[in-house]
């Protein structure tokens, strides 16, 4: 059982992405971070309102997603816009949102491990089965939402160093 849990932060750079797949006991299995992404005049004219989508969920999403070894049963996400990730990959993207955020292409789902709950590409609503047989397979201990404190953390820390992973351009 691995869960990869996908964050993307906005700096004075651009957008970075953080990726952290952990076991089903909430324990690092593989973390991933980007570079930062900064779109050119041409891509935001050409993205117009989408170029959030495609930042996110195309060039940081599925780009860590794919370059990680360890492959996710479930990915996790803080941000709405990487919910389309979904429709790039086979695997079920479900994101932790404060209640009330939940926007009209997705559903809700109510879920103990998450105070708002999780929230589905309404595309994908027939994942919904599949995401709670996943998540009774991990210790009920874990909480879907601590791990982006963690992953932002090791953002800011690996920045700090100089660290950084060519996994998105």
């Amino acid at each position: 059982m691995a869960l990869g849990f996908l964050a993307v932060l906005q700096d004075q750079t651009g957008w970075l992405g953080g990726y952290l797949v952990t076991n089903g006991w909430g324990r690092p299995l593989e973390f991933r971070l980007t570079t930062a992404v900064q779109p050119n005049r041409v891509q935001t004219a050409l993205y117009g309102p989408t170029l959030t989508e495609y930042l996110h969920a195309d060039v940081i999403g599925k780009t860590l997603v794919e370059k990680t070894g360890t492959k996710p049963d479930l990915v996790v996400t803080d941000s709405l816009s990487v919910l389309a990730l979904r429709s790039r990959i086979e695997v079920p993207v479900v994101a932790v949102c404060p209640p009330g955020a939940v926007p009209p292409n997705a559903v809700t789902m109510p879920h103990t491990r998450t105070p708002g709950g999780l929230i589905l590409p309404a595309r994908f609503a027939g994942d919904r089965e599949a995401v709670e047989e996943l998540l009774a397979r991990v210790d009920s201990a874990v909480d879907l939402s601590e791990p982006f404190a963690r992953v932002r953390e090791a953002v800011a820390e690996a920045r700090k160093m100089g660290v950084t992973n060519r996994a998105a351009a």
